[in-house]
């Protein structure tokens, strides 16, 4: 699937461990006040001549959620709410609250006009077109000269 090479990103995945890893650490349990940052999670499918990419936005609603295509890319972004009772506090916090935003590069040439955004019970699917078959990738041959059975022994292979 030549098309996952140039929308994948390792580099993200290595900055949201980071992020986790160090501003868990550093910061008070206590400080409920604080947001975060989230990552949410993303699948993405070929389907005929599109790609729909899929976010988890698990009690957001779509007024909260961004889409934005610039320069050949998708920008997903947004921010999920603390949710408190008046007066109450947090005795235990495992949901994710905070900002986001995702990037994707997108097939050279993408009209914004052709990129479609639906959101339902928290996922986000958004449509664009696949890269046209001259932006896929190609394997190009090495040529050299032909293979012969055996070389004859040098004077390094001797000793």
């Amino acid at each position: 699937m030549a098309l996952t090479q140039f929308l994948y990103d390792p580099f993200t995945e290595f900055d949201r461990l980071f992020d986790e890893a160090f501003t868990s650490r550093f910061r008070p349990d206590s400080d409920e006040s604080r947001p975060t940052t989230i990552r949410p999670k993303m699948d993405l499918v070929e389907i005929k001549d599109n790609v729909v990419a899929r976010f988890e936005l698990p009690g957001m609603d779509q007024r909260d959620v961004n889409v934005e295509v610039r320069n050949d890319r998708l920008t997903i972004s947004g921010e999920k709410k603390i949710q408190t009772e008046e007066g109450g506090r947090f005795v235990v916090r495992e949901r994710s609250f905070g900002r986001f935003a995702r990037n994707l590069q997108l097939p050279e040439g993408t009209e914004p006009e052709s990129v479609q955004a639906h959101m339902e019970k928290g996922v986000l699917e958004v449509s664009f077109p696949k890269a046209p078959p001259e932006q896929e990738t190609k394997t190009i041959l090495i040529e050299g000269s032909k293979p012969t059975k055996s070389a004859p022994p040098t004077e390094h292979s001797k000793k």
